[in-house]
């Protein structure tokens, strides 16, 4: 993978660029950017989640562009073509923690030249990321975007014990697989060893499965209508579809195989057969385990363990929420919507669902996602 090329030009909106940045974090990291032909624009890091890359982007890049920023999107450290070898599961776990990739992003302002972002955005497990960067280093990032999934922050000292625990012990797991209707939380299957296989090998097909898999979490899937979960049971979580709460047995291909579109995508305006390639061509030579091993990290307790160290403190930069209204997302962990706006950031520009949007809002709805952002890039400001 050291001579792969950067992503072609022609599966690019106008005005963005794919190059690679060398001596990141020990990585060849590769970058989208837009803004980057003036010197001196305030910085702007996009990063994305799983099964994304910085492709996921491509749409909301050249409007914060014209509106003045150098924007840049990577693909993560195991995603993409950001190259660190191949990645097996039996791999150190290490590289893939969340103050790890803080460090990755670092890395990369200094071999952009840069030592501040105007603002940090992440979508999906980028939320995560994005919300760590901001709490861990406030001088650096100076506003956080979050999308999709909620940021419940570090742990209070009260709490701090209690937050140590590893997530694969939860009783949770014992419980879902108890119910009549034997269940598995998708992150327990993330993490499993047979879950890069299964999606690798998916018997219907990479793009089928990737197509399905968009599909199911969008605003197109029509039984996507998310609330409030009352808490942290079994009986309670099984509420949410089956791309979270599994049938247990089941592999993530065969789970969303039977919700392909009826026209396989041929009218999906936001997700075109074309852009669906660059995913497939992107997973196909790189297989799934890189991008995986961020749920391992989750489920062995590590991430807890990152966020512990700021325990007590609160991203005090101005936050931005935005999710989709018809994605689960924000509520697939009971209070974690609640902790993030009332304990977990200072300073809360908004929280905000947009319409005619799932889980892949920056895709499904652009101009409303730049609208959002570039307001809350004014009031950061101000």
């Amino acid at each position: 993978m050291a001579n792969l090329p950067p992503l072609s030009f022609e599966a690019l909106p106008h005005g963005i660029r794919a190059r690679f940045a060398d001596g990141v974090n020990g990585l060849r990291m590769h970058v989208l950017e837009a803004g980057h032909g003036e010197p001196g624009r305030p910085l702007i890091f996009l990063v994305h989640g799983f099964p994304e890359i910085a492709f996921s982007w491509r749409k909301i890049m050249p409007a914060l562009a014209a509106a003045g920023y150098h924007v840049v999107a990577p693909d993560l450290r195991g995603y993409g073509r950001t190259s660190n070898g191949s990645v097996g599961y039996d791999d150190d776990l290490a590289p893939y923690r969340l103050h790890n990739h803080l460090l990755d992003l670092l890395c990369l302002a200094s071999a952009l030249g840069r030592h501040r972002a105007a603002a940090i955005i992440g979508h999906d497990f980028g939320s995560w990321i994005a919300g760590y960067c901001a709490l861990a280093r406030p001088d650096v990032f100076g506003a956080v975007v979050l999308m999709s999934a909620p940021f419940a922050g570090a742990p209070t000292f009260d709490a701090l014990g209690r937050s140590l625990h590893a997530p694969a012990d939860d009783p949770i797991h014992a419980a879902l697989a108890a119910l009549p209707r034997p269940r598995e939380h998708y992150h327990l299957y993330y993490a499993s060893r047979s879950a890069a296989p299964d999606m690798d090998g998916s018997p219907q097909g990479l793009t089928a499965f990737l197509r399905a898999y968009f599909h199911h979490k969008s605003a197109d899937w029509p039984d996507n209508r998310p609330h409030a979960l009352a808490r942290w049971t079994a009986e309670t979580l099984a509420e949410l579809p089956t791309y979270y709460i599994m049938d247990l047995g089941r592999s993530m291909p065969a789970t969303v195989a039977p919700e392909m579109p009826a026209d396989a995508g041929g009218n999906c305006a936001w997700l075109t057969d074309r852009e669906l390639a660059v995913y497939v061509d992107e997973y196909a030579r790189t297989g799934f385990q890189g991008a995986l091993q961020g749920y391992r990290c989750r489920m062995d307790g590590s991430l807890a363990r990152d966020l512990a160290r700021f325990a007590g403190q609160r991203i005090e930069v101005p936050a931005l929420f935005v999710a989709g209204r018809s994605d689960w997302g924000p509520f697939q962990a009971p209070g974690a919507l609640e902790r993030m706006q009332e304990e977990a950031c200072a300073r809360m520009l908004g929280c905000h669902f947009v319409e005619g949007a799932g889980h892949w809002v920056q895709q499904e709805q652009p101009e409303a996602v730049i609208e959002l952002v570039l307001d809350a890039l004014a009031h950061a400001a101000a």
